[in-house]
């Protein structure tokens, strides 16, 4: 069977885009592949985090996986630092990745633009996140735009990998959406939807009361035209409103644009919030029931459990590629 794995960094709270990017996507991949979902804590560290917010945001993630749909008896939901064969993975494939490529990170320029210091972990963490896939020798891999030079360089380090040291790993594919991949910021479709934009109305969280979403989209930019049309190019802001409406209602843009012809884009923001209150709140009052639940405890645990075991295989495996002595 084809293996899935993908994961949510827990390194603030979780907007809109998180849900079209990934956790819905997670979901309707769910029946397809044997899958792995986890969270990426070792990933949020290479920036300072205040440990209680962590420590928080780590279980909201692994609680909005199951809140959204994902059945842990049929999918495997952990936490990366609850399995060390990350890290030590990690260490030898960093023996593998060559400094240029890892200058060439477009994510590591963007967050080490303008610092006095910034930390090795950001310069190094691509090498973990191969490690992530490769340990579960994961068929296909989900990403979005701003994850597919990090998904390059994870196939790239494993194809070296398996050339010196014999066949190991298995090369990952992209699973790429169309629609949702990226959610784009309410005041300027130029930009993604991000917790650190200062207006706080330009971005939706997941845990944002009805009156909250009826609001930033009421403030959502437009344009000028009045017209309900997708066309990236023409209608940037229009378009990320619409593609959102897509992501929340499950509907084709062509009948979403057929819907509110002529109609102004008044009543469709104000539809559009509809439509997303409407697939939030559920999945909010099972967050809530779970997020500080013994039941979270135990998913997590038995989670970990599991993907050890298929990890240290795999671990073992390039271990013994690479000549060290195992028993």
């Amino acid at each position: 069977m084809k293996r899935l794995l993908s994961g949510i960094k827990p390194s603030g709270d979780l907007n809109i885009g998180g849900y079209g990017g990934a956790l819905r996507q997670y979901v309707n991949l769910k029946h397809d592949y044997e899958a792995y979902f986890f969270v990426p804590d070792f990933h949020a560290v290479t920036v300072y985090q205040d440990p209680r917010k962590l420590h928080q945001r780590t279980r909201d993630i692994a609680a909005l996986y199951i809140a959204s749909g994902i059945d842990p008896r049929k999918a495997t939901i952990f936490l990366q630092s609850q399995v060390p064969a990350h890290a030590e993975l990690g260490w030898l494939l960093e023996t593998q990745a060559h400094f240029g490529e890892l200058k060439r990170m477009t994510q590591f320029k963007e967050k080490s633009d303008g610092k006095d210091t910034v930390s090795s972990a950001l310069f190094a963490y691509p090498v973990l996140m191969a490690a992530d896939v490769l340990l579960y020798q994961a068929t296909h891999v989900p990403v979005g735009d701003d994850q597919k030079q990090h998904l390059e360089l994870t196939r790239d380090v494993a194809e070296r990998f398996n050339n010196r040291f014999g066949s190991t790993f298995i090369i990952p594919e992209p699973i790429i959406q169309d629609i949702g991949s990226r959610v784009m910021g309410l005041d300027d479709p130029s930009k993604k939807m991000s917790k650190s934009n200062p207006n706080k109305n330009s971005c939706v969280h997941m845990m944002d009361s009805p009156e909250d979403i009826r609001r930033k989209f009421s403030k959502a930019v437009t344009d000028s035209e009045g017209e309900v049309r997708h066309d990236w190019e023409q209608k940037p802001a229009v378009s990320n409103l619409i593609e959102i409406y897509s992501v929340f209602s499950e509907e084709d843009i062509s009948v979403i644009e057929k819907r509110y012809n002529g109609q102004g884009y008044g009543t469709f923001k104000k539809e559009l919030a509809e439509v997303v209150i409407e697939k939030l709140l559920p999945i909010q009052e099972k967050f809530h029931q779970i997020v500080d639940s013994s039941e979270l405890d135990r998913i997590l645990i038995d989670g970990a459990q599991r993907a050890a075991q298929t990890a240290s295989r795999t671990l073992l495996a390039a271990k013994k590629a690479m000549g060290f002595v195992t028993f």
